[in-house]
């Protein structure tokens, strides 16, 4: 496995020794006290990795609100990555990409009802969702595995099946951004965009090469797909690609995946790719009309979720290029059913556990029982929202 993914620099190992010096340090700082890390009163699970390169944190994120906010007051946090605002900011009907984010913008536009915010301070963030919103819930945070001033109340890391962080090195030479020991403050591991048809020797091999400790979980997702819907009004419904030319436009860490998968629904791929979180320029637009208009008919171009947030605001586009682009939607599958019960259980028994709210019900059931006893009367069960 490594051999086929794992391609390492070896004569950048020297930078990676002192690189690593450094990330040790802090962390040492952290783990001593010297560095505070703040624990908050209200559940707080963070998403994140310690490698370059995209993991799939979004599709994860996402599914997390899926499963929480129709049982609990959700907010996320981000730090909004590439926006052009500075400080604490709300995200509203009204926000822009610029103004928050293109990550932080599809989850608002996804899930409108659900509190979306971004802080590159993150305990300053998640202070200020709780004192606006007393009856908060939980709090997500996106790609905060090493921002070690919150301590979560679940961290969760993402590793991807194509590069294993065992198997990989430090930056530069390779693409850890700490030491593999920083997994062991992980409470949840996920190994994300695994295929489908994973064997049984394969879990364990993986599961034996993770060198987990008992308190840590480890899951397997894969990358699944919805429907293809126009990103602009006009666009024709598309139900089979099989006869399509398509253009892949993507600007995000790693779509190989996509290419992968698209390749035998598709007639062929053509693929367009631009850095991650990449803001087109009138000089890509350009580029993307020439190259869209090179392709054989019948042809469409299809784009991720997170580069259609970037995509609706661009000026330039010809007619034909924007009556024909498509959003391909990403989300994730637990390779095991079974895995996907236990995920979900946890998850949701943390968060009914842990809120302010199920907090303030104990804590007056309580007081309760402790004037029931002195009365003779037997102490009363503690009760929680949302059971």
């Amino acid at each position: 496995m490594e051999g086929d993914f794992i391609k390492i620099n070896e004569w950048l190992l020297p930078l990676s020794w002192l690189y690593g010096l450094g990330v040790k340090l802090r962390n040492m700082l952290f783990d001593v006290g010297i560095l505070k890390s703040r624990s908050f009163d209200v559940p707080v699970i963070s998403v994140g990795n310690i490698t370059v390169g995209g993991t799939g944190k979004t599709p994860h994120v996402e599914y997390l609100i899926e499963l929480l906010h129709k049982k609990f007051q959700v907010a996320m946090l981000s730090r909004g990555y590439k926006r052009k605002s500075k400080g604490y900011l709300v995200a509203s009907k009204d926000s822009t990409v610029h103004d928050i984010g293109d990550e932080p913008y599809q989850m608002k536009q996804k899930y409108p009802k659900i509190t979306v915010a971004v802080d590159k301070k993150r305990c300053h963030g998640i202070e200020k969702l709780t004192d606006d919103d007393p009856e908060l819930d939980v709090v997500l945070l996106d790609d905060a595995f090493q921002h070690r001033y919150v301590k979560p109340g679940i961290n969760i890391l993402l590793v991807d099946y194509h590069r294993l962080i065992i198997y990989d090195k430090l930056l530069p030479a390779g693409r850890l951004r700490e030491p593999l020991s920083g997994k062991n403050r992980a409470d949840i591991v996920i190994v994300t965009k695994c295929p489908k048809d994973m064997k049984p020797m394969e879990y364990r091999v993986i599961t034996k090469a993770m060198d987990l400790f008992p308190y840590q979980n480890l899951y397997f997702t894969t990358i699944a797909y919805s429907r293809l819907r126009p990103l602009f009004r006009g666009a024709k419904d598309i139900q089979d690609l099989q006869s399509f030319n398509v253009l892949l436009l993507t600007g995000i860490a790693s779509p190989k995946q996509i290419m992968h998968d698209l390749q035998p629904e598709t007639k062929s791929i053509t693929p367009l790719t631009f850095s991650d979180h990449h803001l087109f320029s009138r000089k890509d637009i350009l580029r993307i009309n020439n190259t869209y208009a090179s392709l054989p008919s019948p042809k469409l171009i299809i784009t991720t979720e997170k580069d259609a947030t970037r995509l609706l605001s661009v000026e330039g586009l010809s007619e034909e290029a924007r009556n024909s682009i498509y959003v391909l939607p990403i989300t994730i599958k637990f390779v095991q059913e079974e895995q996907e019960n236990m995920f979900n259980e946890n998850i949701i028994g943390y968060v009914r556990k842990n809120s302010r709210n199920s907090i303030l019900v104990k804590a007056k059931d309580d007081h309760k029982s402790k004037d029931g006893n002195r009365s003779g009367n037997r102490p009363r069960a503690i009760s929680f929202r949302n059971n």
